[in-house]
């Protein structure tokens, strides 16, 4: 028993040292070792040849963005984003094809710094000139026969609009403001009864459109945001008036003049003459608007411009991003 405590530190001893020459012998730890050393660091984004081209072509697609104006002649009219190239997106997915492709850039829009919000109190008559887009508006103070025609044309050619709608006659016609409302399009304000808005008192505006956007609210749960005076007639009172409401006042640049019904053709014709870039186009439910709105609509598309609403008008996003350098058509 004492011969074995006297030798049993040798073998503990003995022991450790084999292990110990293994773990510094064994092939398997020295293979290992080995290969954390000749493992290359990841090669980061600004190495990579394609990423540094990316980089490098990214500027020409880039665009400024554009402020709200105050336009001397259009006044207030609004701003257009800016792009600019998405370097780390496009890089992931050119990275699999290894090269190049204009056709897998992503873009990002970049919001100007100056909005409609930020100018003060006066009249929009348009979109941004380089915007390839239009909107129709529909001022309605009668032909509520026409309404439901109008609607069917506007949902079979896949176009959302805007109808400014005449307080007195949304009261009488509520079941077509709903059918207005409830089919996407946009309701507006267009006074009570059809006043000459530049011959009334600011209180006197004030009641045409506050009482309008209540019975329109009382309709649609919704509070109008545009108002489009009667004619187009107004005054500085009218304008001020309307900003207090938190409502911007909407003009037009085109006129199809459909109330005093020209064949659907001279009407089609006149739009097509002056249509633009941001271009407001006033209509009413007439015969000749309820006859060629289909015909008009499938021209405007055909000159590749998108038709919308007031609201995407006037927003600052812009269309027709793609991978050409150029944004708007």
């Amino acid at each position: 028993m004492s011969v074995m405590r006297r030798i049993m530190p040798f073998i503990v001893f003995i022991g450790m040292v084999i292990v110990s020459y293994q773990a510094f012998e064994n092939p398997f730890s020295n293979d290992y070792i080995a290969s954390i050393k000749n493992v290359s660091a990841p090669v980061s984004n600004d190495q990579d040849e394609l990423y540094q081209e990316i980089k490098a072509k990214a500027e020409a697609y880039a665009k400024p963005a554009e402020d709200a104006v105050l336009h001397k002649v259009w006044k207030k009219m609004p701003g257009l984003n800016g792009i600019k190239v998405n370097v780390e997106k496009s890089y992931k997915k050119m990275k699999k094809q290894g090269e190049f492709n204009e056709d897998l850039l992503v873009f990002e829009q970049v919001p100007p710094d100056v909005t409609l919000e930020d100018l003060p109190a006066a009249p929009i008559y348009r979109g941004h000139p380089d915007k390839k887009m239009v909107a129709l508006n529909i001022n309605v103070s009668w032909g509520e026969d026409h309404i439901p025609t109008i609607l069917n044309i506007l949902k079979k050619q896949h176009v959302k609009a805007t109808f400014f709608i005449e307080g007195k006659w949304a009261n009488k016609h509520e079941d077509l403001v709903k059918m207005i409302d409830e089919q996407g399009h946009e309701i507006g304000n267009h006074a009570f009864n059809h006043p000459d808005m530049k011959n009334l008192s600011a209180e006197e505006s004030q009641k045409q459109i506050q009482d309008t956007n209540k019975i329109l609210e009382s309709i649609t749960g919704n509070k109008p945001k545009w108002f489009a005076p009667p004619s187009g007639s107004f005054n500085e009172d009218v304008i001020k008036v309307a900003d207090e409401l938190g409502m911007e006042t909407i003009l037009w640049t085109v006129d199809t003049v459909d109330w005093k019904k020209p064949a659907p053709s001279v009407m089609i014709n006149r739009v097509m003459g002056k249509v633009h870039n941001g271009a407001f186009i006033l209509m009413h439910p007439t015969d000749p608007v309820a006859e060629g709105l289909t015909d008009l609509i499938l021209k405007i598309k055909e000159k590749e411009y998108k038709i919308g609403n007031v609201t995407t008008l006037l927003d600052e996003e812009r269309i027709y991003i793609t991978s050409q350098k150029q944004t708007n058509k």
